[in-house]
């Protein structure tokens, strides 16, 4: 990398002509930026690193999700004598779907939560030794807060297909089961 100084009232366009043609005929590979498009293209390389942070949160998402199904169709399965004893009491079908989905959120809820924690804490610690060089850390709250909502909606929509079996439970199998 070479920096280039012009002198004061120097035409920009002219001096730029100038350094490409120098360039074009000993380095052809080397190109010549100002300030705007040197820091227009290393953003351009820090947003293709971001997408790609991006792609990957989101496969852990639908992993999380997948998860998250998983354990509350276990959950319901272990639970099948319990499920079946408070309907027998009284429990709606209603009232067992929506129990299903407040575990749900919960569980994706506590996992976005200590996500978050997690990944602010990570990145405070990481970015204490580049302070030095004029990094600042901007923690971006509204992406959080967004992130937290669309966990709990993922919640939700995990907790739909194992809500259903738990409320299709026959009362008096479940009372029989084990």
């Amino acid at each position: 990398m070479a920096v280039v100084s012009l002198k004061p009232g120097a035409n920009v366009d002219d001096a730029k002509k100038q350094i490409n043609t120098l360039l074009d005929k000993q380095f052809p590979t080397v190109d010549s930026l100002n300030q705007r498009e040197l820091k227009d293209r290393q953003s351009r390389g820090f947003n293709q690193l971001l997408g790609l942070i991006y792609a990957l949160l989101s496969l852990a998402v639908i992993v999380s999700i997948f998860g998250i199904v998983n354990t509350l169709v276990l959950t319901i399965h272990e639970r099948t004598r319990e499920l079946g004893l408070l309907r027998a009491v009284g429990m709606s079908r209603r009232q067992v779907r929506r129990l299903v989905r407040y575990e749900s959120v919960i569980t994706a809820l506590i996992g976005a939560i200590l996500g978050a924690a997690l990944g602010i804490f990570f990145a405070i610690v990481v970015s204490r030794p580049i302070a030095d060089e004029g990094f600042v850390l901007k923690i971006p709250v509204g992406s959080i807060v967004v992130f937290l909502i669309l966990a709990a909606i993922a919640g939700v929509l995990a907790a739909i297909p194992p809500a259903r079996r738990a409320s299709r439970l026959d009362v008096l199998e479940a009372l029989a089961y084990e």
